[in-house]
């Protein structure tokens, strides 16, 4: 059950994506860095889209509630290592890279590759989490990454303009994990004498947990001005 719910802040980024989509002109080049599934392939039907990944992991979406839901890799048009990237400098108009660096041993190294193949002017669409738990394990390398390292790094790659904006505010975020918790509290999860206990618990909390919260949350991140508790980070910047 738990691999099926749709987090609030999951379809977040994916509207992130489809913008960053429409910006891009009509035959540009696009590469996607550790595409994986290749989620993002038709928003970019317009643009000629190149898929990276490394190919190498054979375990489950997310982790140990995720049981079933194995990991389905889409057309991959370059399957090699993030760092090194088969093609000319200079070569793409953009990188798209979705929760990605968190999966790399040496993402200062990943960037560094992706600096090199964006065109002068081109750009970089990045998401990444600040706080997650292990997923697609044994390949998880890095708990989160901050505006500042996003700012910090990037300029220092020579992209000029970095804009950095959270996925959500500390209520989203802590509305996402209360769902977690139902998921993980879930009767049929438990061995018979902790499902007994917690059933009361599962069973009143679904409301809130499930459809209140989720839905009041993005109207209390309105309060939450700093956003010091996010989920992840939404990038655009331009060489």
């Amino acid at each position: 059950m738990f691999n099926r719910i749709r987090f609030r802040l999951d379809h977040q980024r994916d509207l992130f994506v489809a913008g960053c989509a429409k910006l891009l002109k009509s035959e540009s080049t696009i590469l996607d860095v550790g595409a994986g599934s290749t989620k993002y392939r038709s928003l970019f039907n317009h643009c000629q889209y190149f898929a990276q990944d490394f190919c190498q992991h054979t375990g489950s979406v997310q982790g140990p509630l995720a049981e079933g839901d194995t990991w389905q890799y889409g057309l991959i048009d370059y399957v090699c290592d993030a760092t090194s990237i088969p093609v000319e400098s200079a070569s793409f108009d953009a990188v798209l890279c979705t929760e990605v660096l968190e999966h790399v041993p040496d993402p200062d190294l990943v960037l560094k590759e992706i600096a090199r193949i964006v065109k002068p002017g081109g750009q970089l669409f990045l998401t990444a989490p600040l706080t997650s738990g292990l997923h697609q394990e044994p390949h998880h390398f890095f708990g989160g990454y901050t505006p500042y390292y996003y700012k910090l790094k990037l300029g220092q790659l020579g992209f000029t303009s970095v804009e950095v904006t959270p996925n959500g505010g500390f209520y989203s975020f802590h509305s996402q994990e209360t769902q977690r918790f139902s998921a993980w509290i879930a009767p049929w999860r438990q061995p018979f004498l902790n499902a007994v206990l917690l059933f009361p618990i599962w069973l009143l909390g679904l409301p809130w947990c499930r459809v209140i919260y989720p839905l009041l949350a993005p109207h209390l991140d309105k309060s939450d001005k700093h956003k010091p508790f996010t989920v992840g980070y939404h990038v655009v910047a331009r060489k």
